[in-house]
């Protein structure tokens, strides 16, 4: 078949600065990567890796080039399970570079196929999704002007960075301007057991859907302690990270949030997910600050989903690719015109 691959690193810089519980950004590096076949068709995928999971732009570039081998030896982009196998057995850690590949091969076995990726997968984009949108942390006038912003451009879903001194004031100046839209609070492992039981409950009466990642991931008796006294419905990001973590959180949260980067792949993603059910949880699928390169793959889980949180290119100040996240955070994948995951160049 002869597959030709190859990859780019690039700096994308956001539209706004971007601040967190952990720190403060104002771009992301991500490895877009292209795997092209024969005939011509190239698969597009990318890579945002996250230091907090000890990953680096640097270590990307690094492995990308033992993992590229890997899919250029099999030859097939069909044998996705064999790709993928193969890729954890040479590269073990690296998350988010095997999830760029992975994403750029079920975007070429979709445009071989001349079909979205959702229905390769037979999924039913029946309901529409709406992706949350994120407010970073800032003085409070900020977020309210960052708040009024988003509801100018639809949004009707919003999640709230949180982890001050302030996170009430912060969470009732959002809903004073704000108080229809589905709101989403995360701390983003900020606080402590007994400090996160005590904000949860003043922070109930804004009517919040879920608190995410109250405490920090290294205190599972913690995060347990937590969802067992929480008047709101807990979300674990920091500590969902592979298909391993699925049984160790389903006795300490409501909601299992997976992210692409995260686990490695986009088959692994939807194991993580199968395993969530089966567990009684509920799922939300994340992401990094990234570009539509590999955010337009996640957005194909979407009929499998219970909350997305797929906004981190519409954070970026200018994304080379554009997708089927729509300005507004709605998901549209059930284009017929747009085979694989409908990344397209701009």
């Amino acid at each position: 078949m002869g597959l030709e691959t190859s990859f780019e690193r690039r700096t994308l810089p956001l539209e706004h600065p971007f601040e967190i519980a952990r720190g403060r950004t104002t771009e992301t590096e991500v490895a877009f990567i292209r795997i092209e076949d024969d005939d011509g068709t190239t698969g597009i995928g990318a890579a945002a890796p996250s230091s907090h999971y000890g990953e680096t732009a640097a270590t990307v570039e690094a492995v990308l080039p033992d993992l590229l081998a890997v899919v250029e030896a099999v030859d097939d982009p069909h044998r996705l399970e064999r790709i993928e196998r193969r890729m954890r057995e040479t590269v073990r850690r690296n998350p988010a570079a095997r999830a760029a590949v992975s994403i750029a091969l079920h975007d070429l076995v979709g445009k071989r196929l001349e079909i979205p990726l959702y229905r390769y997968w037979g999924l039913d984009p029946a309901d529409p999704l709406e992706s949350s949108y994120t407010i970073g942390l800032d003085d409070l006038e900020t977020m309210r002007e960052k708040t009024e912003s988003a509801l100018d451009r639809g949004h009707g879903t919003l999640k709230i960075k949180l982890g001050t001194d302030c996170d009430a004031e912060i969470v009732r100046t959002i809903r004073s301007v704000a108080p229809d839209v589905r709101l989403f609070v995360d701390a983003n492992e900020a606080w402590t057991p007994r400090e996160a039981v005590a904000k949860i409950d003043r922070l109930a009466e804004f009517d919040l859907a879920f608190v995410e990642q109250p405490v920090s991931a290294d205190d599972p008796e913690g995060l347990r302690f937590v969802y067992e006294r929480s008047a709101l419905p807990i979300a674990a990001d920091e500590s969902c990270v592979t298909l391993a973590d699925i049984p160790r959180i389903a006795d300490r949260c409501d909601i299992a949030n997976l992210k692409l980067m995260k686990c490695g792949g986009l088959r692994e993603a939807k194991r993580m997910i199968h395993a969530a059910r089966a567990h009684g949880l509920e799922v939300m699928l994340g992401c990094m600050t990234e570009s539509n390169a590999s955010i337009a793959a996640a957005c194909h889980l979407a009929p499998l989903l219970d909350y997305a949180d797929l906004d981190g290119s519409l954070l970026l100040a200018d994304d080379p690719y554009a997708g089927p996240i729509e300005k507004n955070g709605e998901i549209a994948i059930d284009d017929p015109n747009r085979p694989g995951t409908g990344a397209e160049r701009r």
